[in-house]
């Protein structure tokens, strides 16, 4: 087995009895200093893309809603009564119809699945961009190339969006909206924390998650704002940023030393580590015996765009992992996506209880800030996947026995499913070396929006029966959450660039774990 690559010579720091660091992330630990003012703004900028992503995940609950009507003539009509079954002139939208694609388009009486066909278009779209776009950021386009690809298909199919002129349309552009949205976090992710070493990685990663929370915030703050306009000024609020946000990462955002570094453009990695260090300390680097040989397993690790996938299925242990975690991301996918799309089935104001769910984001966020550098990966995932299930399924019993409590438990419960969302992506990009790290984390992605294929479905069979959602939602994030008690801890440890790397440092801690024979 080959030992780690030497990378980079040791900074020019007098009197320093350190030996010389051994791999990519020594280096960027002992040189760049952690977490410098440049990996800061890195940091901020890229994340910030999790804005975006939030504003595109959760728009439809505002753009597809079913608005609220009332009678003109109550000799045949009353709030009870079925709106499909009463004369059109007995009847008027509290607003104009433009402000929701069900009212624009008279689809006050189409069935569930028309209604419902943007959305699950959408999140059809994020399933099979994440397949199809899963690997390029490991293997050809690299996370900053990806970044603005997706951000930029995101940005031009929402204002597309803008233009259609009935529901199939509508729904297609939507489908694309979210084939070019699968993969915005995922390279947003790992680009900001693959710039900093172990001891920051995880609050690097948790900034996304604060942004995503500002974006989902801000919707409710510009649907309310918006209340009487078309729902498509709500796709040119959203869209025509991201363009502008696209230019500044253009210019100001760097490219991964790790993932450059691993595909051989080693000059190009040692340049963006001296600008980040002539940024983020004080210390003079010198890189004069950047050594060229690399593992030869590195050399093959991306072939083509779908040879991460092919490897991480090759060994055993890679594949237990991802199956763990994908599995886990399912469960969770369903409740964190279905959460919100069920708010409806509550009595509860609609722009409420959306605000109140993007708030409980914030804890979570913080939560997952302050504390991952001292709480198990693990166990706190198992935890909060737990939590939410129960509290979900009390969704159930206190709808029925004490229904003040009930928007309680699903607060609790959504608020225990972002936690877990955090700590899902946290714990996968720990647990894969960065030659397949950025197609790992896309695989879980793809699983927690299969979880939320599904949720929609379950929202509108629950409207008559909680049961049948929220009771599904607890037993589904419950269940799914187990096999991830087969899967190594990884707070405190050594994120490694190869698979040999990482399969090397799993065989010295079996080895080390088994007691010496006399």
């Amino acid at each position: 087995m080959a030992e780690s690559t030497p990378l980079l010579s040791d900074c020019d720091k007098p009197a320093d009895p350190k030996p010389l660091p051994r791999s990519l992330d020594e280096t960027i630990e002992r040189c760049i200093g952690g977490f410098g003012w440049f990996q800061i703004f890195q940091a901020i900028l890229v994340s910030f893309a999790w804005v975006f992503d939030a504003q595109q995940t959760f728009i439809s609950v505002f753009t597809d809603a079913e608005p609220s009507w009332h009678c003109t003539d109550e000799s045949v009509c009353d709030k009870s009564s079925n709106i499909c079954q009463l004369p059109k002139d007995s009847w008027t939208w509290d607003r104009p119809a433009h402000t929701s694609i069900i009212s624009e388009w008279g689809h006050e009486c189409s069935t569930s699945f028309i209604t419902g066909l943007p959305a699950s278009s959408f999140f059809m779209g994020c399933l099979f961009g994440g397949l199809v776009l899963a690997t390029l950021a490991d293997s050809t386009l690299g996370r900053k190339n990806m970044l603005l690809f997706s951000c930029l298909m995101m940005s031009f199919s929402s204002i597309f969006t803008v233009f259609s002129p009935n529901i199939w349309i509508y729904s297609a552009l939507r489908f694309i909206n979210g084939f070019g949205r699968a993969t915005v976090g995922t390279c947003a992710l790992v680009l900001s924390t693959e710039l900093v070493g172990k001891r920051w990685r995880g609050q690097a990663g948790v900034i996304g998650f604060f942004c995503f929370t500002l974006g989902f915030l801000s919707l409710p703050v510009m649907a309310y704002v918006n209340r009487g306009s078309s729902w498509r000024s709500l796709y040119l609020w959203i869209s025509v940023p991201t363009i502008l946000y696209c230019i500044l990462v253009h210019f100001l955002v760097h490219e991964s030393p790790r993932w450059l570094f691993v595909k051989g453009r080693k000059e190009e990695a040692v340049t963006t580590l001296k600008s980040m260090a002539q940024t983020a300390s004080a210390l003079t680097m010198s890189f004069s015996n950047v050594l060229i040989e690399q593992d030869s397993a590195s050399g093959n690790d991306n072939v083509d765009i779908y040879s991460s996938i092919k490897i991480m299925l090759n060994k055993r242990w890679a594949g237990q992992r991802l199956a763990a975690v994908m599995v886990a991301g399912f469960g969770i996918g369903m409740v964190y996506y279905g959460m919100p799309l069920g708010l409806g089935n509550l009595s509860v104001n609609l722009y409420l209880g959306v605000t109140l769910n993007a708030l409980s984001e914030l804890p979570a966020s913080l939560i997952t800030f302050f504390l991952i550098g001292k709480i198990n990966r693990k166990d706190s995932l198992l935890g909060f996947t737990i939590l939410s299930g129960v509290c979900s399924v009390m969704c159930v019993v206190m709808g029925r026995v004490w229904p003040s409590l009930q928007i309680a438990m699903e607060l609790i419960s959504f608020f225990s499913a972002c936690t877990a969302f955090n700590m899902a992506l946290i714990y996968t990009l720990e647990l894969f070396p960065t030659c397949v790290r950025n197609s790992a984390i896309s695989m879980v992605r793809q699983a927690l929006v299969l979880g939320g294929v599904f949720s929609p479905l379950l929202v509108a069979a629950g409207r008559k029966n909680n049961l049948i959602s929220f009771g599904v939602f607890g037993m589904a994030i419950g269940i799914c959450a187990l096999p991830v008690i087969g899967l190594p801890e990884t707070r405190g440890g050594t994120i490694c660039d190869t698979m040999d790397e990482e399969e090397h440092k799993q065989n010295e801690k079996a080895a080390a774990a088994i007691p010496t024979l006399a």
